[in-house]
């Protein structure tokens, strides 16, 4: 058993005064409230790299600047744009939700929006529309859960991130939190000396992650079939006889492909 965590004021204004100093405040996507281009973003970055989704996002935008523009433009064009972010059905359900907002306009719950769970809905509302909400991925879950020693169900997960949270609410308790995890709390080498919450830790970075598992390489893995596949696509259509049946017949059912008689294309 971990000792208990009790977060003081003093532990409270360390982390703003840490963020405030070390936080990812040029990122491109912080420097806008537009909810659609803070919702590719969140989109973008599942699952990838931050230092990948930056060069991506901004030429990303610059074709699909709003909800209307992408709609328009079709699935095959969000999907060709997606290029090697990987995971495309994240480009499918990015469509389907710039559809459903340019012919709705945007739900009141932003989970109603394909693609879009608990934490990017929440993320979207605290970063775009100043909403005092809480968000939890990975790294904030780590937080909270190394600092409280123990795992957390999400109602009390989300309880002690606002309480870490200090005098930040909504956008900079939810970037404050991540970046700390991020930087600071990392999964496998947490510098736990330059940690602004270190001395009201439980763990201090001992609480490992069971949950998550390293995933499987990517050569040589199914995964890869179907890039090489949509890979062909993004440059042309192409006659099903020179691509791998089994993942063409998989990105079908993905909608991130189409066969047109003897030849397969990106969906219209």
């Amino acid at each position: 058993m971990g000792r208990r965590a009790r977060t003081e004021p003093t532990e409270l204004s360390e982390l703003s005064e840490w963020y405030a100093a070390n936080g990812r405040h040029s990122l491109p996507w912080r420097l806008t409230r537009d909810r659609w281009a803070v919702l590719v973003a969140e989109v973008m970055l599942q699952q990838t790299q931050v230092a990948r989704v930056e060069q991506m996002w901004g030429p990303f935008l610059a074709r699909f600047p709003d909800p209307a523009t992408a709609a328009a433009a079709g699935a095959g064009a969000l999907i060709a744009a997606w290029d090697r972010l990987g995971y495309p059905r994240r480009a499918r359900w990015l469509w389907e939700a710039a559809s459903r907002v340019a012919q709705h306009g945007w739900p009141d719950d932003l989970t109603e929006l394909p693609g879009v769970g608990r934490y990017t809905a929440g993320a979207v509302a605290a970063e775009a529309d100043g909403a005092d909400t809480v968000a939890l991925d990975t790294n904030i879950r780590r937080v909270v859960e190394r600092v409280a020693g123990r795992r957390l169900g999400q109602r009390d997960a989300e309880d002690a991130a606002r309480q870490l949270g200090g005098a930040h609410s909504g956008r900079d308790r939810v970037l404050a939190l991540m970046d700390l995890g991020a930087l600071v709390c990392t999964k496998r080498a947490p510098a736990c000396a330059r940690c602004p919450l270190f001395r009201a830790c439980a763990t201090r970075g001992t609480l490992v992650d069971e949950r998550s598992s390293r995933q499987a390489p990517f050569a040589g893995s199914f995964r890869q079939r179907r890039g090489r596949v949509l890979a062909a696509l993004r440059v042309s259509p192409t006659p099903i006889e020179q691509l791998d049946a089994d993942a063409l017949a998989s990105l079908v059912v993905d909608g991130l492909a189409e066969v047109h008689g003897p030849t397969a294309a990106l969906p219209r």
